[in-house]
Parts: C-alpha cells; structure tokens; sequence
C-alpha cells in the first residue's frame, strides 16, 4: 500500500473514447460536476455541431447530440442541458422528459456560464454578471442581473464563477497576460451590501468550518489562490467572511506559500477545491501539481505533480471531498485524500500531532487511535468526564460499545451532564451517529416517549440506520420504522412494514427501485392476515407488472386466498391473472370455476355468462352447474344430447331469450330432438319458446320440416305464430297458403284478408279456390282475392247466384269503387235489375270513374240508365269530363237542344264529342272542334264541306303563324278559295289589327308578297278601321323597306303613326341612310340623327354643323366623343369645353398626351377641375405643366389644394428626366427617398444626404453614396457610408465600389470614422483590420490589439497573411487559439524584432508536438543562444530521447549542455550518454563521475571500454569503477594496478566479496613489495582471507611482522568462540553450528563493509 496521503485515480481517457483531441480546450470541454462531462465538437468544415455528453456514473457511457451552438455545459446532477447560441440565443433542455425549460435572448453575449448550484445557473457578459433559476416553470423568463463587471477585469479571460450556499456572496475569477506571466483578478461581490471588491487571485471558492467553541455553528471563509507575476511566489489566503458576532470563536486570518518549482516561471494555480467534511484545500495548478492545506491552521501538507499535461479544467470529486481535472491529451483524473494514509502521513512525515489528531477528529479518520485511547484513559483517570466524551466522540476507534458502557456506568456529578449524554450531543452536533451508537440512544428516547426528538434527528441524518434499529423502534412507531429500515436498505422489513401499514401501492416500486426480489407468497400470504382484499389488489398489480409476473407462482397463490376461505378475492386475482385466457391456464380456469359453482354459485354464473374462460373442463363445470341450479350454464357446456334433453326441459328457470339463441349452437338432428323434448314435457306451456325457437332457426332447420312438426303434434296454434313470423318474408306459395289455411281454422279473418290483400308470394288461383270452397262467414278475404287478381266478374257471378249481394256492396262501396263498371256490366249481363243497379251507383257517387262506367254501358246500349246517376253527380259538384261528354251524346242523340249545349258547355272533350257528331251534324262538329281548337280537324271538316269562310274567321281568330303557314302551302287545292274569303269576308270584319298583323305575315312567309302590299295600302292608304294603326303603318313600312325601298320615302312623308325606334334602324339595315335622318330628324330624335351622320354617313363636317343648328351641350359633348374617336383633337377638346363635359376626361388625356397635345389639354382639365375632383385630372394637369416647362403653374397649383397622387406624378417625371417638377412633387410629399434620387440627378449632393438622412432607407443611402462617390464628393459619401456600413450585408458591395475606383484612403478614413459608432459590428472593424492590411500595413498591429475580440479572426488571418504582416498574423493565431499556426508562423516567417519570451508563451499551447522540434531546429539556426530557455519550457512535453539524438546527429550537443544538466534526473539511456559523450569531449572528469554515479540507465561496459583507453588517469578511474559495477573484477583491477590506485584496488576486492579475487590481490602486492597495501587489503577483506593463506604467504615472504595485528585478532576471536561454545554446553545449551563469517572484528570498519556497490 502506497503512503502517499492522496488516492490518484485516472476516471478514463477521452480520447479512448472517441473524442477528438482538437477540441479538449476550455472552449470547448466543460466539465460542471464529477457526473458529467461535456465535449462541444464539430465537423472539418463547420457544417455539422454535435455534444457528446459523456457520463461518469455510468461507466464512462457517452451520448451524442446534433446540436449547434457555441458553448453546451450539462447540469451537475440531472440530464439537463444547456446550449448557447451567438452568445446571446440561450435554451436549456432536459434530455429524459424532452421538455424545454428555458429559452430566452440577451441583449448582450455571454460569454461565460457555469452552475452555481442545482437551481441556479450564473452567466457573465462583457458588463454584466447574471442568474437564472432555470427551474422556476417560465420558459420564456429570462437571467436577472446581479451586478456589474468590475472594470478591472474587462481585459481579463473569464474562467471561473462562484456562490456560497446561501448565493449571497459571488466571486468572479479571470486571468489575463502581464509581464510575461499570467496574472489572476477576482471580484468579490456581497449581494446584501451591493459590494465589489477587486483582488489578485487566480482561484478562489466560498467554504464553510466548524471552530472549537462554537457548537455546531460553523463560519464562511473565502479561500484564495494567487501567483505574484512580479515575484513568482504563490500565496495561499484564507479569510472569514460575514462573522456572526453571536459566535465566540472567529476564524483568524491565515496565509500559506505555494510552492512552484524553479522550471515552472509560467506555472499559475488554475483551481481550488475544498472539502468541508476533511477541512482540506486542493490547490490545481496548470502544470499538473496538486497542493494540499488543512483548512483550520493553514499547513501545508502535500505537493506532487499528477499529470506532465497542461490542465484546463476541473471540478469537484467524490461528494466535493476531492478534485478532479482534464488534461490536454484527455485524460480525467482525479485526486482526494487517502482516508487511511493521511493522520499518519502527517504524524510520521510532518511530525505535527495536533495537526493530526484536528483532521482525524473532523473527518473521522484513522491513523491517530494510539493518541486518542490514551488520552481518552488519561481524562477518565483524571475525572475529566466532560472532554473524556467529547474525545471519544473524535475518535473512531473509541465510538464502540465498550466506550458507551463506560460512559454509561459512569455517575455525573449533581448538577452535572451525565458523560454519556454529553458524548452523544458531541456526536450530533458534529454529525451522525454509527449503528451501535443509534441504537444506545434510540431505546432511552423512545422509552420515554420523545418519539418527536428521534423523528427529528432522523431527518437531519444524524442516526444510521439498521435492520436492528428498526425492530426497536416498531413497538412504538410503525412509520418511523419503516423510515429506518428505508434507509437500512432492510428491504424484506421495508415491504413487510408497508404491508402492515397496508401501503400496498408503494410494495412493488419499491422493489423495482432498489432491485430486491422479494418472496412475494410469503408476502401475500402475510397481506392476507390483515386485509384480504389489499393483499388481492397487491398480487393483481404484481401480475400486471411484466417484470414480476413471471415470478408468480399464481396457483399457490390462489391456494392462499381459498384455503382462508377468501373466495372473492381468490377470484379477482385469478380474474385477473387468466384474462389472456390461454389453453395452458386451463386447469386454474377450471379450479376457479369449481370453487365459485360450490361457494358463489352467482359468481361463476356471472363469470361463465361473460366468456371470461375458454379453456377449463366443460364436462366437469357443467356438471357442478347443474347441480348447483345452473341449467343455463350446464347447457352451454353439456355435447351430449342426453343431457341436453335433461337440462333444457327446466324452461321455469332459463332466461327465454338465451334458450332461443342456445339452439343456434346445435345443430339440426339435436335442434329437433330438443324440441320434440319441448313439446313432450309440456306442450302447451313450452309452445311460446318453440314458436320461438322455430321461427329463429327456419332457415337452419327448414320450413318444411317445422311445419311438419307442428302438424304432427297438431298444434295449429303453434304452427299459426310459426308461419306468422314467415309469411310477410318468404317466398315459398306453399308457406303462404300454409298460413291462410291455418289463420282459417283459428278464425283469424283479419290475418288472412291482410295477407291476401298485401301479400304477393301465394298462389291467387289456388287460395281464390280454397276461399271459394271454405265459404267463410266473412267472404271479404274472397273479395279482395277476386279484386287483387282480376277475378271481378267471376267473383260477382259467385256473389250473385249464393246471394251475397252485400259483398257486393262492400266491394263497390268499400274495397274498390273504381271497379263499379265492371260489377255494373256484369250485373246488367246477369239481366240484373236496374233499380238495385242504380241504387248501388247512387251508394258511390263520386267515386266511380265515369268514362268506364259510360263505356261498360254505351257497350250494352243502355246509355240513357246513367242518366239520373250523371244529373246527381253534377249536382254534387262532380266536373268529371266524362259525365259531359256523356251528357252531350245523350242530348244529341235526343236531340236536346245540342248547339247551345256545345257551346255554353266548356267541360266536354271536342274531339270526342266531335267525331261523335260528323256523321250526325258537321256544324255540331264545327263547333265543338272550334271550341277545342282543334285545327287539324276543323280544317279537315270545312274543307270536305267547302266550309271556307267558317275556316278563314277560325284562322283569323286563331292568328297562328304555323296554321296560317299549313293552309297556305302551294299544294293546298283550297288555299285560292280561303285567300279570297279572308280579304272579302276575314279581313272586313276586323277590328282588332293583331289577327291582320299575323295575316300579313303568313302571306310574307309564304311569298305572297305583292298581294300583301296591295292589301295593306286598300286598308291603310284607303279608309278603314286602321288608317292609324301603329303596327299596320309598321308593317306597310316594313314590307316597302324589305320589297319596295323606292316607296319608303313616299310612305315616311304621308305617314306619321309609326314607331320610328324600330323604322330607322331597319332603313340602316337596307343602307336606306337618309330616310333613317330624316325619321329620326322628323320625330326630334337628335342624338341618334347625329349618330347616324357620324357613325353611318360618316360626316363630322356635317355633324358639327348640325349640331351648331341644333345647339345643346349633350350633342356638343357627343360630338366631342366622335371627334375624340376620330382623332380631331383639338376640336374634340372645344366641343367638350362647349359641352362644360369633364365626364370623359380620362380618355381625353390619354389621346392628347399620347399626341402631346399638352398645350390645348391644359383649357380642358381646368375646365374639369371645376366639378371633379380626381387626381388623374390633377396628374395629368401637373404633367402637362411639365411638358411645357411652366414650373410656376405647377408650384401654384401644389401651393393650393389638390388631388394629384404625387408619388405617381413624381416617377413620371423622373422617368422622363423633368427633374424639378419631380422635386417639387417630392417634396410636397415628403418623400424622401424619391427627393433624394431627384436632387442626385439636379447635382445638389448635399440636399440629397440631407434627404437621405430624413428617408434613413438603406437603398436610398446607396444610391446617395454611389453617386457622390462618382462625384468625388467624399465628404458627402462618408457620411452615407456612415449610414451603409451598420448594415454588415451592405459591406462587401461598399468595399468593392470604393476600391474599384481606387478610393482607398477614403475607404479607410470611412471605416475609421465608423468604429467609434454605437451600431458598430463586428463586420466593420474586421473589414477595417483588412483594408489596413492591403493599404496602411503601419495601423495593423494597433488595431488588432485593440479590437481583437471584435474581430472575425479567420477572415483577418486570411488577408494579414496575404499581406505578410507576420506578427499580426500571429498575434491573431494566438487570440484564436490557434497555437500551431501562430508557432509555425513565428518560426518560418520570423525576420526582424523576434520575440522569444512571447514565442515561449505560444510554443507550450500547441497541440502538435511536431511543432516543437520545428521549433528547436529553428532556434539552433537562427537563436542558439536562447535554446536552453525554449528547451526549458518544451521539457514537460517534450520527447526528451528524440531531442537529444537530433543534437547528436548535427553534433550540435555542446548547445544544449544545460538541458541535458535538467533532464539528467529522469535517468535516460539516450541523455545519460549523450551527456556522456559532451563530457568525454570536454574531459569533465568530475562531472561525468557525478553522472556515472547518479543515473544508472547507460551501456555501461560500453563507456568502460571507451574510458579504459582514454590518456586521462581520471576516465581510467572511471572505468575501472564501471568495471568493478558490473562484478569484472579483473579488468577493474587490472587498470587500477596499472595506474597504482591501491585505496580503489583495495575496496574492489572487499566489494566482490571472493575469495580468490583477494587472495591474487594480496599476493600481487606481496610480489611488488607493496607491503602498506597488502597489510590494508588484509585487514579491509578480513573475512574474505583464509587463515592458512595469509600465513603461508608471509612466510615465504618473511612478513610475519606484518601480520601479527591480523593474527592476534584472529586468535581473539577464536578463544571467544570457545568459550562461548563452551558455556553453552556447560548449560546444556544446543550449539548453533551455522558459519559466521559475516561477523566483523571489532576493530573493523562497518561502513566499508556495508556499502554494495561503492558508489
């Protein structure tokens, strides 16, 4: 286990995830809570915007969203999102309901955001600071501001917001570039004071802390990180803020240093977290440290760097008791205090007990037990009960029970707090109770009733709760129970609890909730005890819930309820369990049945009755129903017919209506046996259900065969109401007569004469027969038979000879009077007599149709019996045709004064009587066919007995064109006698003028035109009746027009009744031109006299003289029309003004416009304005004006009162370029926009921006600009360009107009003016950047640095680049965050004035790590001499093996000395030798040494080999001891001889630990007479050497003297032994036989021997 105090963990990799790395900045990662993590990301081209939401608590699962936008930060706790458009457009969505919670616009962008709690969201503009609840419910509500932005932090890049909890105090946090380094600004703001106060700072949060003396108040402290950018130093700043005086203890004022380490100049705290449970602040820095304070005293307690990686954002971790952040490669980590490790990480490493034992106390940590338990004991010894509780209420190891026994049995002192109370309010005013602490204190407050007490603590969470807990508190409060086991996760007790609370709706989501599985029989089995029909309803809910129905054992469970006799509730359940009603349910269908048809039989009926079930035993069910009085249900479930025939006789109980329909259910063969059992067991009481029956299922069983039953058991009755319900539907003529038959045994007479009167199926032959033969009492069904079916004559023969004569009777009177003819006819062939004939007609007057009456009669010659019947008809008021007709015949025939009869007489049909009377008198005929105006047979009749005159009066009388037509044909041989008798006897006894009118026509027609004329002039030339006559002089002048022109003009001189409307145009019509004047002249019709001169003669000379004789206005203004259409205008014109006629004027003006007649029009439209007031008139007298240049008119005209449409006016005179009537019309007007375009076409610039400046119309400034532009008016033209560029779509067309004619200082200069307006936009100030660029490269830089931020950068990037303004380029890279370009740009484009420290500021951001060795290769061509400091800042990052081989290649190492000093303590091979290599080349002997021994990662045999042979004794060492490293003793030794190093030859030999190796070494010496050295090497490998060696060598060698020290102490440590040994076996003591010859002498030097390697 690690003893770091911290737990580092990494969350996960993002881009492992599929995140692309170019959008891990702070732009575009948010990262508001520990939850979720937010990456804005969009496609190569812009097109496509997506979020990916990627949520840490559910392992890393990653959502992406098409959403655009250009910020999206998630909610810290809820799928809830916010999108932020423009800057301004804000909408806020929750992504699991789909509902949108706000959406508003700003006036201003945001351009920061961050949540400052779960409700509320805090936005930063470039002004303002705001908040927004976003969960108040309106949508449409926007953010309220909070305050304003200090002005010191306007140029700062907003990074942070903050809120204490009570979101009274707000801190804003933002960073800025100053001196090289990155300064920090934060706004402390208190919202009850309305107070802004600026300081350094670059992270800053709100916390809250519990003091010693203060209970369980706590004070607020704001807590404060900042980097000095004069002095680098970090200093860490604690303060409390709003003390509440009340309190006894205040927070004191604490200062710490953050340390940075020497590398890290551009290092800077980037975030600060706390954790109020521990009381410790995490302090983030960009570079990846993490720093680590107690929050009470101040102290440091830890610093280590995390991460290599920049870091850009971080949050909360674990609860806000940890720090997590995002680094630029992706990866999330996080970082909190190691709960185990950190009391004693700062007992053992920092030494501060006090410290200690304050955070173990605050978070309940381990690590500092020993120090609690003794002090804890020392207080009990000493009496000290009230702080012996409160520190075992600190100390987690001494919170057991053993400490509560104690303090329990522990008597206070009177007056005193009891010890143990004291270590419980201790424990709950610090926070919550454990398990056995819970349950100590619930019994004594439950036992005296503080029920209230305990809820209390229980809301606050001060208790934990247990299984065990809950059990105590059951017996007093059943709720408050169940609270516990809630939160105990008891989940058996919590739904055994809510079952006894029967709060059986909450059982079931509650096991879903937390995923129990729970065994439901046990439970329903338990619900069942208290309330049967809860524990139905819960195990119904359970079935209808998916999830848990397939754990149900349904069958069990139906058991419990029947088996406790729960019948109904068993039966919802099943119910409700088996409406899927599947065959595998079978037997549970059948079980409930049984149950109920043996408990509640009406239960199962009722279940049976609503098909509930299909699949349960049918014989066994129908079985128990019938024993249980069921019948009904039996039959539905009986087959076999034997029990069929026994159920189904028990009719007293089945519903009838449900016994009818049984039998639809059977077939044919048990239908009939059903029923015969029917009508066996009862027949008269069941023959209502078997007509029933019967006539239901006629079609299935067959008509035939039920008839056949009903005669075979005789029951006519039956078989009646059988056929009954048939007969008005079959089509069967046997069923039908079945009925009749059948209706007559039962005497139903009515039934049968309805059936025979409206029924069409029987046979009539075979039912008249039956009827005939059956002679019923009421022979009326025969009678209506006998009528229906044409079978009158014989019915009346029948009727007559069995002297039923009052059927007859009824027949005529009542059945069918219209059939009296007939029965009269037969009657009178049965020499019937005609009394009784004459009374019945007199029985029915008005009802029988006379014309067959008369025709049966006339047919018998007995035409005169009718007589007396016709009179009384008539009398009665019967104007029946026939009876006249019959009346005439009868009178003629008995000559009864006919003619008179014929004629007075209107009613009688003239054809009929007519031809009834040719033969017997053609004058009768005459008359009858003249008053019937029948012609063709009145003609017929005069011309076969030469009747011509009587022909000639009906055809004048007649006056028909078609008649006339007829008898005047050419084939006619009678046509020449009736021409001669209609002019001698038709013609002179008229006086009615229509009938000649007709005449004269007809001859015309049938080209009998001269004998039409010479009549017409003998009747109107002659004296006559109609010398007068319109029409006839009308017709005479119309026959002379059409056949004789040369008369008309005779005729219009001696005629004068005529009508002269109708004369004159027909004389046009026959080009008779002068006759139609002179009619029309003549009868003072002047108008259409004129007419016909202009429009027939075609004569305006003549016209216009006529009219001068005449003399009115109405001819005048006529005329003026004519001359108008004949393009006379100038006479027109007067002859209107004669007229005082405006009423044309729109076609006037259009003519004489159109022939610029403006001069003559001008009389004209004054004349009009004097009654009309129409603009058309005032347009077209303004025009005219105009036209005449007369500009005084038209000013006059406009100065007084006027109609004209000026605008309209005003276009057509621009159009034709009269530019000052145009004005004036304009400006009478106020139109602006169309006075502008005028005065630019007059010159008058000036006036025109003035207008313009009135119209403020985009189009009309334009047009202003363009034309001044042309005009060189460049004063003029700013100012509408002033107007043009507010309107960023304007621009572009402006810019190229400007520059086209080579304006470019104007077009500056116009810009330059525009960027200090209110409107100014983005658009100009980018379009300003970019003419700077192309003409004034001098104003560049300014610009951008101060406009940056209202730039749109790309399109300035594009033309600085384009200009090769470098820095500009990547100063606008750098504001972009475009780090790569701006550093790629800076190292090939770099000239003169190449700013390293800057370059440094941009060279770390950039995310291409290529970029970096561009970088280094750059510096070592054009600044080798400030490498090291880039490569300083690159280390971090940098891929320290690659840089180093890249010197190596271009042998370039001495370059970088400096950096390899730096990276020498990472221990890389590729370093280490390089360093190597430079130090073997500058023969620094020492330094390479310090390397050697330092870092261990090198070939080191390879430089032992390269060393061994270098001149230098130093580099000999070096490689001797890289020898003696690896175990080559020899060769080590070897050069440590040859360059007589003894000390290192020496300790060689000790360190290899080998015998052999020694030995060699001493006999080396021994041979060279080295005898200093043999004697050190023999005492340094003392225990190396063997005793008999040394000896044997100094012998041979005479050096006994040397080694008599060595002997003496051999021997001393031998008799040691010995005696050692033997004491031990003097004791009885086990010897240890185990070789000690690692054991020094006492006199040796340890140190030496426990070095391992010798470095």
């Amino acid at each position: 286990m690690s003893d770091l105090p911290i737990d580092f963990t990494e969350l996960v990799d993002l881009t492992s995830l599929g995140i692309n790395p170019q959008f891990l900045d702070f732009r575009s990662t948010t990262f508001e809570s520990d939850h979720f993590i937010t990456v804005r990301e969009s496609s190569t081209d812009g097109s496509a915007n997506s979020v990916a939401i990627i949520d840490l608590s559910k392992n890393n699962e990653i959502t992406r969203k098409n959403m655009g936008g250009d910020s999206a930060i998630m909610h810290p706790d809820q799928m809830v999102i916010s999108v932020r458009a423009n800057g301004t457009i804000v909408q806020i969505f929750n992504l699991e309901t789909k509902t949108k919670l706000k959406s508003f616009t700003l006036d201003e962008p945001v351009i920061f955001w961050k949540w400052l709690n779960n409700d509320v969201l805090g936005l930063v503009s470039a002004r303002n600071i705001y908040t927004l609840n976003v969960f108040d419910g309106n949508v449409n509500g926007k953010p309220t501001v909070l305050t304003q932005r200090n002005a010191a932090l306007n140029n700062t890049q907003v990074i942070n917001l903050i809120a204490n909890d009570k979101l009274d105090w707000f801190a804003l946090v933002g960073i800025m570039q100053e001196n090289g380094r990155i300064s920090g600004k934060i706004q402390l703001y208190s919202k009850n004071r309305n107070i802004s106060q600026v300081i350094d700072g670059h992270v800053a949060s709100f916390t809250n802390i519990l003091l010693e003396g203060n209970g369980s108040e706590k004070v607020q402290v704001f807590v404060t990180g900042n980097r000095n950018v004069n002095t680098g130093n970090g200093e860490l700043r604690i303060i409390e803020i709003d003390h509440d005086a009340n309190l006894p203890t205040q927070y004191a004022k604490k200062t710490a240093d953050i340390f940075f380490p020497p590398d890290a100049t551009n290092d800077f705290p980037i975030a600060v977290q706390i954790s109020e449970k521990y009381g410790i602040v995490y302090i983030l820095t960009k570079y990846g440290f993490i720093h680590l304070y107690e929050l009470e005293t101040g102290t440091n307690l830890f610093v280590n760097r995390i991460t290599a990686e920049s870091v850009f954002t971080s949050t909360s971790y674990r609860e806000k008791n940890g720090i997590a952040c995002i680094n630029k490669k992706g990866q999330v980590l996080a970082v909190e205090v190691s709960k185990d490790q950190i009391v004693p990480y700062i007992l053992e490493k920092l030494s501060n007990v006090s410290l200690a034992l304050t955070v173990a106390k605050r978070g309940g940590l381990p690590g500092a037990d020993d120090l609690f338990n003794k002090q804890f004991e020392s207080l009990l010894a000493s009496g000290d009960y009230q702080n012996a509780a409160k520190v075992a209420a600190s100390s987690t190891s001494l919170r057991n029970g053993n400490t509560i026994n104690r303090l329990k049995n522990i008597q206070a002192a009177p007056g005193a707090i009891s010890p143990i109370l004291l270590y419980f309010s201790t424990l709950l005013d610090k926070g919550k109770l454990n398990k056995e602490e819970t349950i100590e204190l619930a019994r004594p407050v439950l036992q005296q009733d503080r029920k209230q007490l305990f809820e209390k603590w229980l809301k606050e969470d001060k208790l934990e709760c247990s299984e065990e807990l809950g059990d105590i508190v059951k017996p007093f409060d059943n709720t408050l129970a169940l609270a516990c086991y809630l939160r105990a996760n008891s989940h058996a007790k919590v739904i055994a609890a809510l079952a006894e609370l029967q709060q059986f709706d909450k059982i079931l989501p509650y096991c879903q909730k937390v995923s129990y599985q729970p065994n439901f029989l046990v439970l329903i089995s338990t619900i069942i005890r208290s309330s049967p029909d809860r524990a139905s309803e819960f195990a119904i809910s359970l079935l209808q819930n998916p999830e848990t129905a397939s754990q149900l054992d349904i069958e069990k469970i139906a058991d419990l309820f029947f088996s406790q006799n729960h019948i109904q509730q068993g039966t919802s359940l099943l119910l409700d369990a088996l409406k899927n009603d599947t065959p595998d349910e079978g037997h549970l269908q059948t079980r409930v049945l049984e149950v109920n048809l043996l408990h509640a039989p009406q239960v199962a009926d009722a279940i049976l009755g609503n098909n509930i079930f299909s699949h349960y035993d049918k014989p066994t069910i129908a079985s128990l129903a019938e024993k249980a009085g069921l019948f009904q249900r039996a039959l539905e479930n009986y087959t076999d017919l034997a029990d069929l025939k026994r159920c189904i006789v028990h009719t007293d109980v089945l519903p009838v209506d449900w016994l009818v329909g049984f039998f639809g259910k059977l077939n044919v063969e048990q239908s009939l046996t059903c029923l015969k059992a029917l009508m066996d067991n009862n027949l008269q009481g069941n023959l209502q259900i078997v007509v029933q029956v019967t006539t239901k299922f006629s079609d299935l069983i067959g008509a035939p065969t039920l008839i056949k039953l009903f005669e075979d058991y005789n029951a006519t009755e039956g078989l009646y109401y059988y056929l009954a319900s048939l007969v008005n539907l079959t089509e069967d003529k046997d069923v039908v007569y079945k009925y009749i038959e059948a209706a007559a045994k039962t005497k139903q007479y009515n039934e049968i004469e309805r059936i025979v009167r409206s029924n069409n199926v029987f046979d009539p032959e075979r039912v008249k027969n039956f009827l005939k033969d059956a002679n019923l009492e009421d022979q009326l069904p025969f009678v209506i038979v006998c009528d229906r079916f044409g079978f009158v004559h014989e019915m009346i023969l029948h009727l007559y000879k069995t002297q039923n004569m009052k059927f007859i009777e009824t027949y005529v009177q009542q059945v069918n009077p219209a059939k009296t003819s007939e029965v009269v006819g037969a009657l009178l062939d049965m020499d019937c007599e005609e009394k009784f004939i004459q009374d019945l007609l007199d029985s029915v007057i008005g009802q029988v149709p006379i014309a067959d009456l008369t025709e049966e009669v006339e047919k018998r010659n007995r035409l005169k019996l009718l007589l007396p019947y016709l009179e009384k008809s008539l009398e009665q008021g019967a104007q029946d045709q026939a009876i006249y007709n019959a009346l005439a015949k009868i009178y003629i025939d008995s000559n009864n004064s006919p003619e008179k009869f014929l004629k007075e007489n209107d009613q009688y049909d003239t054809l009929d009587v007519g031809l009834y009377c040719e033969k017997r008198d053609p004058y009768l005929a005459y008359i009858a066919y003249d008053k019937g105006s029948n012609d063709d047979d009145l003609i017929r009749i005069t011309n076969e007995n030469s009747m011509y005159k009587y022909q000639a009066r009906y055809l004048l009388k007649r006056s028909d064109m078609n008649l006339w037509n007829k008898v005047l044909d050419g084939e006619n041989i009678h046509r020449r006698q009736l021409i001669e008798s209609v002019i001698s006897v038709g013609i002179p006894e008229l006086t009615d003028p229509e009938p000649v009118s007709v005449t004269v026509q007809a001859f015309m027609s049938n080209g009998l035109k001269l004998e039409l004329i010479e009549l017409l002039e003998k009747i109107i030339l002659e004296p006559s009746p109609f010398n007068d006559n319109v029409a006839l002089q009308g017709l005479l002048l119309l026959s002379a027009i059409k056949y004789e022109p040369a008369k008309v003009s005779t005729y219009i001189e001696k005629l004068e009744n005529y009508d002269a409307d109708e004369i004159a145009p027909l004389c046009i019509e026959h080009d008779l031109k002068e006759e139609a004047f002179e009619i029309y002249d003549k009868h003072e019709m002047y108008d259409k006299a004129l007419r016909v001169l202009v429009e027939d003669v075609m004569s305006l000379d003549r016209a216009a003289t006529y009219v001068d004789k005449i003399n009115t206005p109405e001819l005048w203004s006529q005329l003026g029309t004519s001359q108008l259409d004949g393009l006379r205008i100038p006479d027109a014109i007067d002859s209107y003004i004669k007229a005082e006629d405006p009423s044309n004027f729109e076609n006037v003006i259009e003519i004489a416009e159109h022939a610029g007649k403006y001069e003559e029009l001008i009389p004209y439209l004054l004349m009009a304005r004097n009654t009309l007031k129409d603009s058309k008139i005032d347009n077209s007298l303004i025009l005219s004006y105009a036209r005449l240049d007369k500009i005084h008119e038209i000013e006059n005209l406009l100065a007084n009162s006027t109609v004209a449409k000026l605008d309209v006016v005003g276009d057509q005179l621009l159009e034709s370029k009269n530019y000052k009537a145009a004005k004036l019309c304009f400006s009478a007007v106020s139109n602006y926009s169309k006075l502008a375009s005028t005065l630019v076409y007059l010159g008058d610039y000036q006036a025109a921006v003035d207008t313009a400046r009135k119209a403020s119309n985009i189009k009309v400034w334009k047009m202003v600009n363009d034309a001044c532009i042309e005009q060189k008016e460049f004063r003029l033209a700013q100012i509408c360009g002033l107007n043009l560029i507010v309107h960023a779509e304007e621009l572009d067309e402006l810019v190229n107009k400007y520059e086209a004619n080579g304006y470019f200082e104007e077009l500056i200069s116009l810009f330059e003016a525009g960027s200090g307006l209110e409107r100014a936009h983005m658009g100009m100030f980018t379009e300003l950047a970019v003419l700077y660029s192309k003409y004034d490269t001098s104003k560049v830089f300014e610009h951008l640095k101060l406009f940056w931020s209202r730039l749109n950068i790309p399109k300035v990037i594009r033309a600085v680049e384009k200009s090769h303004l470098w820095p500009e380029l990547v100063f606008l890279y750098a504001h972009y965050d475009e780090w790569d370009n701006a550093a790629l740009t800076m190292i090939e484009k770099s000239a003169k004035n190449f700013d390293h420290d800057y370059f440094k500021e941009v060279i770390v951001k950039v995310s291409n790590l290529e970029i970096y060795y561009k970088a280094i290769n750059f510096y070592v061509k054009e600044h080798p001499s400030l490498l090291i400091d880039l490569l300083s800042v690159l280390t971090p990052r940098l891929d320290i093996p690659r840089t180093v081989k890249i010197f190596s290649k271009s042998d370039n190492l001495p370059l970088i000395k400096p950096f390899l000093i730096n990276v020498l303590p990472k221990n890389n091979s590729v370093v280490n030798a390089a360093y190597h290599d430079l130090m073997i080349e500058e023969e620094d002997y020492k330094a390479l040494q310090d390397a050697v021994n330092s870092y261990d990662k090198f070939d080191q045999l390879g430089l032992a080999g390269r060393l061994e042979s270098h001149e230098l004794i130093f580099f000999k060492q070096i490689a001797a001891l890289l020898y003696r490293r690896n175990k080559k003793w020899a060769k080590s030794l070897n050069i440590f001889k040859e360059e007589k190093l003894w000390k290192d030859a020496i300790e060689t030999a000790a360190i290899s630990q080998d015998g052999k190796v020694v030995e060699d070494l001493l006999a080396y010496f021994v041979e060279t007479g080295n005898n200093e050295a043999f004697i050190a090497l023999l005492y340094t490998a003392y225990h190396l050497v063997s005793y008999d060696f040394v000896l044997e060598l100094s012998w041979m060698n005479n050096l006994g003297d040397y080694i008599k020290p060595y002997e003496i102490a051999f021997k001393k440590e031998q008799n040691d032994t010995i005696q050692e040994l033997s004491k031990k076996l003097s004791n009885g003591a086990t010897i240890d036989n185990e070789k000690r010859d690692g054991q020094p002498l006492m006199l040796m030097n340890s140190a030496i021997n426990q070095q391992p390697t010798g470095f």
